[in-house]
């Protein structure tokens, strides 16, 4: 059951990978979340009672082109529509693919909506260009995100390189 829970758990934190990435190579998004995935964690904590599974300790999830980095993470599986319908990943979240980086203390994915939020303070990285703020949300269907700035007059960061632009891998 254990196994399921976390097979289950990365084909759909993974699986936003197949909207930018894969589905360009000939993939689509569920062809490549239904690759091999790879975790490894100092301990798991699978609870089928409550619809959960908790990865806990040095957290290091891949699968195909994606890894992504945690001190923790959580997810809640619903026994009503049989999918995941959040996943929260905890300090120091890392999250790489394809030369693109996004370093936040949180990520929450809403699966249902698919949409992806990294917050208390993020950075994505993409070459030599860098966006930051405290909250980027991506909206994994629609491919775009939106960057904020703190409350009370937080302000987002870009530095733009003309030249990375042009050289940066197509989505």
């Amino acid at each position: 059951m254990r196994v399921r829970w976390a097979i289950a758990l990365f084909l759909v934190l993974l699986s936003a990978r197949g909207v930018h990435g894969e589905e360009r190579k000939g993939l689509s998004a569920q062809e490549a979340g239904s690759r091999p995935i790879e975790v490894t964690a100092d301990r798991l904590d699978a609870n089928s009672g409550n619809g959960s599974v908790t990865f806990d300790g040095n957290v290091i999830a891949r699968q195909g082109d994606v890894t992504m980095h945690s001190n923790r993470l959580h997810a809640e599986y619903s026994r009503k529509t049989n999918a995941i319908e959040r996943i929260e990943a905890e300090g120091a979240v890392r999250f790489v693919q394809e030369g693109r980086e996004v370093r936040s203390a949180r990520a929450t994915l809403f699966n249902l909506e698919q949409r992806v939020v990294f917050s208390g303070g993020a950075i994505l990285r993409q070459g030599e260009n860098t966006i930051q703020g405290e909250e980027i949300t991506v909206y994994l269907r629609e491919n775009r995100a939106v960057v904020t700035g703190a409350a009370g007059g937080g302000r987002v960061q870009a530095v733009i390189n003309p030249k990375g632009i042009r050289e940066a891998p197509k989505p």
